[in-house]
């Protein structure tokens, strides 16, 4: 097979992702080349696509990836040929055969970690990690609302949730997808319309609401959020799935109940490769403790715009894996 990658040459729809061949490069100086075995699908890979979160043109896609290194530069410690690793945050340009990348943003493979679990689960589980753990603080017996809990991150999220003794309640777009989150775990499972949503919540909480919201929807759950989160609450906005937040002032926050409000990011929660090796070491802690990563979709690297256009169209469940060996 020849090595080939998918990038962008200008910003839309998942028609402007395009096919392109590469030669594998020799690594620099604290550089590694990876061949990649199989590669994660994450909401922000259709922000830079469409132009939400700007990229310098062209482009590629995608930031995680599980694989094998096959050459290592000049400099590099800690790393050698034949070793399984994988990453979360590398610079863009996942969606490929194998690249060339800096040995800093890779994580070694336990064995007991298979390719497919690594490539679902690095960026969606190591964000559980530090919304659940060092953003939110969430504490045993907390009550938090999880929005697209049948998704990537949200199957993640309430089962993480459950195993450090929080209740979630979760919210799907369908009564299928809320089925799945309270088979995870969740201990009530909703799937309401959104303008709905906090008036169940409440009924749930004795009219308190809850005292976080993990919300990955964005712009359409928003007014659901606010109507949801206990006084003096939280709400973790997260991600974009449906645009993003719209613009709001403080006193939106004192009427909800003097709330706050974050906006985080997980590069600002591992600045440094001893915080980001904390964090996937934690992710592996939990899924040896029984979290699960399922996989609901496994397609083919070049079928890279398809997958994008079931993930932006809810048309997916749990995380979908591009494998280039099928390409």
């Amino acid at each position: 097979m020849d090595d080939f990658r998918m990038m962008i040459r200008r910003t839309g729809g998942p028609e402007v992702i395009e096919r392109e061949a590469v030669t594998p490069s020799a690594p620099g100086a604290g550089e590694v080349r990876v061949r990649h075995r199989a590669i994660g699908l994450n909401f922000i890979d259709t922000y830079r696509r469409s132009g939400l979160y700007p990229v310098d043109l062209p482009a590629g896609l995608g930031s995680e990836a599980a694989g094998v290194i096959e050459a290592v530069g000049d400099g590099v410690e800690g790393f050698a040929a034949g070793d399984r690793v994988a990453y979360a945050t590398g610079p863009v340009g996942a969606y490929a055969t194998v690249r060339t990348m800096p040995a800093k943003e890779l994580a070694h493979l336990p064995d007991d970690i298979d390719d497919e679990t690594a490539a679902s689960a690095m960026l969606k589980g190591m964000t559980a990690a530090f919304l659940i753990e060092q953003c939110a603080k969430v504490r045993p017996g907390d009550a938090v609302l999880v929005h697209a809990a049948a998704g990537g991150v949200g199957s993640i999220l309430v089962q993480w949730l459950k195993a450090i003794g929080a209740t979630a309640i979760a919210h799907a777009g369908s009564a299928e997808k809320a089925s799945q989150a309270r088979a995870l775990g969740a201990a009530h499972a909703l799937s309401c319309p959104m303008d709905a949503l906090a008036a169940e919540v409440r009924a749930l909480t004795g009219g308190r609401g809850v005292p976080v919201v993990l919300d990955g929807v964005g712009k359409a759950s928003w007014e659901a959020s606010l109507g949801s989160v206990a006084r003096r609450g939280l709400i973790v906005t997260y991600g974009n799935a449906s645009g993003p937040v719209p613009p709001f002032d403080a006193l939106t926050l004192m009427k909800a109940g003097s709330i706050f409000v974050t906006r985080p990011t997980m590069g600002d929660y591992m600045q440094t490769p001893d915080e980001a090796r904390a964090l996937a070491d934690r992710l592996f802690a939990m899924i040896r403790g029984g979290i699960a990563i399922p996989v609901g979709q496994r397609l083919a690297l070049s079928d890279a715009a398809e997958a994008h256009r079931r993930l932006e169209a809810r048309q997916t469940t749990g995380a979908t894996v591009l494998l280039p060996q099928n390409s």
